[in-house]
């Protein structure tokens, strides 16, 4: 199966083209090496993910037949990324918590909190 029709059927990425745009920047190896999309994936390997500051690594258990709910994605994929990136990943959604929430056009007072958050 193709690496950019995997990612994708097994939920890393939301649609098939983004999948191929994130290997095509380089952002996705196998084995260490920087890849193409058409580059086959075989059971055994280990497919990593640069995204949003973090490099995530799954292991292909198997190979689906085709997109795979999300509550079965762990038969096709063991999750092996170090605990430092996990860790860094949860400091991220933690910072995220606390920006302030705005709808539509921020206003005079909403700036101002803004910038208080982020100095």
């Amino acid at each position: 199966m193709r690496v950019d029709k995997f990612l994708w059927s097994v939920r890393v990425f939301k649609t098939r083209s983004l999948a191929t745009a994130a290997i095509r920047e380089g952002k996705v190896f196998v084995g260490g090496v920087l890849i193409k999309a058409s580059r086959e994936v075989k059971p055994g390997e280990q497919v990593a993910v640069k995204r949003n500051g973090i490099t995530r690594e799954w292991e292909v258990i198997d190979l689906p037949r085709s997109r795979v709910g999300a509550a079965l994605v762990d038969n096709y994929t063991k999750e092996v990324t170090c605990q430092e990136e996990l860790n860094k990943l949860e400091t991220m959604r933690i910072e995220r918590r606390g920006a302030p929430k705005t709808k539509g056009r921020p206003s005079k007072r909403n700036r101002r909190d803004w910038n208080k958050w982020m100095q």
